[in-house]
């Protein structure tokens, strides 16, 4: 008995130790990303049924100073498609209507709605006109509230894009339409209908659907840069297509509320997971990752930018919330799949270039700009360090002559600027996006 008991500790000890590596991992990748300012937001992963990281990066409220942490609240964009779906295929469980039932059934004067199916529109196969490509309405109409009438009006009267079932184009409309659908079903509004189905017993008490209007000192603030403030897109124009908000954890809980079948039925999962056109299913697009099924979806708002990714045979989930726009969230995921599944080493920073002390010199002293924030910079065993007002001391790498980074945040760039001389004069700062020419002193 005492020798199992020592067998069964050092295998625990055994499973304890392997999955704080894999933490250290992963945090590296993440880190990584987050010095060069490619990621600011919120990360949970878990593998074999356990959280192995879940870590804020980056700043909920960049003014403030406010940085992320695993209890920020992002808006999730499409993300909201797979609860939308799920309702779909509850209520069909329920028995209160059928994904092969034509949407002339519901709105009887929609133009060939005797033609579109429930299943075309949650697999995007519809031909219905994508609303968010009318750019006119998104640039200036996103932050009002619109009725459903208002909502319809934006779409119905297009001509379909192709014959319905026949080709897959992502459309918002779809799950607009599902919405409605939604309530008319329930008899209740669809945030009341998600709440009910998906979020109470599941026990998503930070998930929710009007972010405007939500108070919460967890609530993260939407960039499009960390220097540019986005604004909110109101609920009812994103509504049953991507107006949900939540937290890393309450979408964890998602995952394995799923993967338990304790909202749909294995078999209704099972038709949310089958691809129909282009690797989407209803609500899902699905991938595969050494071997394995992956089944997830992006999201993308104002401001905001998400993922979530699960590997349900391994009891896996990887789920990416950021409030700085991002292009680079499914690079982020993919890397991090890469790192439990085929121990890929991590993303390598560049090298630093070698730059001579003489060199160095010529950079010293202070720089203002026009706003009169000021940097000084000196020379320190060789390395080039600066001092902005008001904060710590930084030391800047080299990439070049005269062009240099912030060794810890990488994606703060300078580049010294030379008069007809060759003397320097000044250095142009470039941070999430933005520019801002400092005059030498």
């Amino acid at each position: 008995m005492k020798r199992s008991s020592l067998l069964l500790l050092w295998l625990c000890l055994a499973t304890l130790a392997s999955a704080q590596n894999l933490s250290a991992k992963l945090d590296t990748v993440l880190n990584y990303y987050a010095r060069k300012g490619q990621f600011n937001g919120s990360a949970l992963v878990a593998y074999k049924g356990t959280v192995v990281l879940t870590k804020g990066y980056g700043f909920r409220d960049s003014a403030k100073l406010v940085k992320n942490d695993e209890n920020s609240i992002f808006q999730l964009g499409s993300i909201t498609k797979q609860f939308t779906s799920t309702i779909i295929l509850r209520l069909q469980e329920e028995k209160k209507l059928n994904v092969n039932e034509r949407l002339s059934k519901y709105f009887p004067s929609y133009p060939k709605g005797d033609s579109i199916t429930i299943a075309q529109l949650m697999s995007h196969t519809s031909g219905i006109f994508n609303y968010t490509n009318d750019r006119v309405f998104m640039q200036s109409q996103i932050e009002k509230h619109f009725s459903r009438d208002s909502m319809l009006a934006l779409f119905q009267h297009k001509p379909l894009e192709f014959s319905p079932g026949s080709k897959y184009q992502y459309s918002n409309s779809n799950y607009m339409l599902l919405g409605y659908i939604i309530e008319d079903v329930t008899k209740m509004p669809y945030y009341q209908a998600a709440r009910r189905y998906l979020f109470t017993p599941l026990k998503m008490t930070h998930t929710g659907f009007d972010f405007t209007r939500l108070k919460s000192r967890e609530k993260a603030t939407g960039y499009f840069t960390l220097a540019r403030r986005a604004p909110i897109v109101d609920s009812s124009i994103s509504y049953a297509a991507g107006a949900a908000y939540s937290t890393t954890g309450d979408l964890y809980k998602w995952h394995q509320g799923m993967s338990a079948n304790r909202i749909i039925s294995a078999a209704s999962a099972t038709q949310a997971y089958m691809p129909v056109l282009n690797n989407y299913g209803f609500g899902w697009v699905i991938d595969s990752v050494a071997g394995k099924r992956k089944i997830g979806h992006g999201g993308g708002i104002h401001g905001f930018n998400t993922t979530i990714s699960r590997i349900p045979e391994d009891e896996a989930c990887i789920i990416l919330l950021s409030n700085v726009s991002n292009s680079l969230l499914n690079t982020i995921t993919d890397g991090l799949w890469k790192t439990i599944y085929l121990d890929a080493p991590p993303p390598a920073d560049n090298p630093s270039v070698k730059v001579d002390l003489a060199l160095l010199e010529q950079y010293k002293g202070n720089y203002t700009a026009e706003n009169g924030f000021s940097v000084m910079f000196s020379v320190q065993n060789g390395e080039l360090h600066a001092v902005p007002r008001g904060q710590n001391e930084k030391v800047m790498a080299a990439d070049g002559k005269d062009s240099f980074y912030d060794a810890e945040e990488q994606h703060i760039k300078i580049k010294f600027n030379r008069d007809d001389k060759d003397q320097v004069n000044s250095f142009t700062l470039t941070q999430s996006g933005r520019q801002m020419i400092f005059k030498k002193d």
